[in-house]
């Protein structure tokens, strides 16, 4: 392989931005070219978590990867072909490439979709971050686990009858992906008697951070940054 610049994946956290790692900060400031996901229209949350950071610095050239934010129509594909095109030719041309991601980019991230694509030609290589899961369960005061538990990451998003059987089987879950499934959620919980228990956190670390017994929130759908803890016991120290 002929020299080519690197391409770096940085998880930047779930919206602090004092919780970059040192490692990724590091990474940011060193790159000449930024990448980043942002929506068809409007700024960039990745970008604007990161931006703290950049004040001062040397001005980078910047790709914003603008693709739609509706679930019917994500991934899309050529959205990501394009991405890797346009970071292939700064790559090609020796210079090295960070690319940001919300929460960590293993971590149902969007950098996933990118590594596909660009691992095999080029080096690359991953930071990992703070993820809404850890955030969240830091929020909520609420363990995610213990001991022997087994924790289920679980999309809102699954059928009735799919999420009843993920959640009846786990002692432990996340319940991701709420936004419009939110009745959907609460019902099933309910159902299973773990309503009283379950934890809603919405927009954990951002400046609208919210802390509610899922139990006391109402019907209404649920924003996209917004997460539901419950534990069997009650709390993983039970």
């Amino acid at each position: 392989m002929s020299a080519t610049g690197s391409l770096v994946g940085i998880g930047v956290g779930p919206g602090d931005p004092d919780l970059i790692t040192v490692k990724g900060l590091r990474a940011l400031r060193a790159a000449p070219v930024l990448a980043y996901p942002a929506p068809e229209s409007g700024e960039s949350l990745a970008r604007a978590i990161v931006a703290p950071h950049l004040n001062g610095g040397e001005a980078k050239t910047e790709i914003p990867i603008r693709m739609p934010m509706v679930a019917a129509r994500f991934p899309a594909r050529e959205v990501y072909d394009w991405a890797a095109r346009a970071i292939g030719e700064h790559l090609d041309a020796g210079r090295d490439v960070a690319c940001l991601c919300e929460g960590d980019p293993f971590f149902y991230g969007s950098f996933s979709f990118l590594f596909e694509r660009m691992v095999e030609r080029y080096p690359v290589r991953v930071i990992p971050g703070v993820s809404s899961l850890t955030a969240c369960a830091a929020a909520a005061g609420a363990p995610l686990a213990t001991r022997s538990d087994v924790l289920a990451v679980v999309p809102a998003t699954l059928g009735e009858a799919e999420l009843r059987t993920r959640l009846e089987a786990a002692d432990a879950a996340a319940i991701i992906k709420v936004g419009r499934h939110l009745p959907k959620v609460r019902a099933v919980l309910d159902s299973l008697g773990l309503l009283a228990g379950a934890h809603y956190v919405e927009r954990a670390t951002m400046e609208r951070e919210r802390l509610l017994p899922l139990a006391e929130l109402g019907d209404a759908a649920a924003p996209y940054f917004s997460m539901v803890l419950v534990h069997r016991r009650g709390f993983a120290w039970s």
